[in-house]
């Protein structure tokens, strides 16, 4: 087996289960670069997959009746969606609606951080909490059971056109989902906007100086709470796409350590998007081990166990070696009360 095969192995696979990470630790990075610590990601993940599996399953087809809003056994909130054909559109749809649903839900982590000054890695270690208890809650009384049926509409992979068609590159690059393309193209929006726009230096700036900035008429409380909201839209996003494009289906063990994991790459990634686009393309290519080394000579001999654990590794060596070297920005974690210093 050449380089060229093997690479073209590894690639598609590393870039394939990089781009949830890639999502989630972009919102990360909105969050903490406004000076507010995110340990929920993994909640917002489990939040975004629950409600994308359940709208995915909702929208596929139309529901028998109107009466079914009525009917404890269909999630109420979502039926009435079920009248509506998406078709192909469906897999969409459902990430929208995660996205806002995720939002929302990110609302409570930015009331007890910004608004009631709770200590931010206790409240986002509830979100994580209440996120898994809320969603299993609501699966086994929708469903009867603790996870929900394999979802008829996930994203499939699909080439790009002209580009999968060039030599070498083109199977490396450009064959595989559309969510891992607009993933890396989303890190590099997000880098513009962060460093490039009025709108990220005031998120910036309430990160670093929240004082100077709320001098300078600068909402510091309201950017804080733009930037949480954003981390849960980002992390819903993350969490959606692994839901229909790996898990196929929703239950406790869909988003297992996947948030944590796009935390790691964003302090890997020094809370840049691109440096954390990178650490999350890293752990992707940790998890795609397990998955191509059948077809990796110099990986078939060793243990699936080691490979499967690697990505776990792999985090907490990046969290250990890197988390007191990076340079976090400088208000993170400290409430700002108008008027203190």
């Amino acid at each position: 087996m050449g380089i060229i095969d093997i690479l073209q192995s590894i690639i598609p696979a590393a870039i394939f289960f990089a781009a949830p990470l890639i999502f989630t630790a972009l919102g990360g990075v909105f969050s903490e670069r406004s000076g507010v610590v995110n340990i929920g990601l993994e909640g917002l993940m489990v939040m975004g997959a629950f409600v994308a599996i359940v709208s995915n399953l909702t929208l596929a087809g139309p529901l028998q009746s109107l009466d079914v809003w009525f009917d404890q056994s269909a999630p109420g909130f979502l039926s009435w969606l079920g009248i509506i054909q998406f078709g192909n559109l469906t897999p969409w749809v459902a990430i929208i609606i995660a996205i806002i649903i995720s939002a929302i839900f990110s609302l409570v982590h930015a009331v007890a951080s910004v608004s009631f000054r709770a200590d931010q890695v206790v409240s986002g270690v509830a979100l994580n909490f209440l996120a898994l208890g809320v969603s299993l809650f609501l699966v086994n009384q929708w469903y009867g059971k603790g996870q929900t049926d394999m979802v008829e509409k996930p994203f499939y992979t699909a080439d790009l056109w002209l580009l999968s068609d060039i030599p070498v590159i083109g199977p490396m690059f450009f064959t595989g989902y559309r969510t891992s393309y607009i993933a890396i193209l989303l890190a590099f929006l997000v880098w513009f906007i962060i460093y490039k726009t009025p709108f990220g230096l005031r998120l910036r700036s309430v990160g670093e100086h929240p004082m100077a900035s709320d001098t300078n008429g600068i909402n510091v409380s309201r950017m804080r709470y733009i930037g949480v909201m954003l981390s849960g839209a980002f992390g819903g996003l993350g969490g959606a796409v692994y839901a229909l494009t790996i898990a196929m289906n929703f239950s406790h063990a869909t988003i297992s350590g996947q948030g944590f994991m796009a935390l790691a790459a964003m302090i890997f990634g020094k809370w840049h998007p691109l440096g954390a686009m990178g650490a999350a393309l890293f752990f992707g290519f940790a998890q795609s081990l397990s998955v191509v080394s059948s077809t990796i000579p110099l990986l078939q001999n060793v243990p699936q166990v080691y490979l499967l654990i690697a990505p776990y590794v792999l985090t907490i060596l990046a969290l250990a070696g890197f988390i007191g070297r990076a340079d976090a920005p400088k208000a993170i974690g400290t409430p700002y009360i108008k008027g203190s210093r």
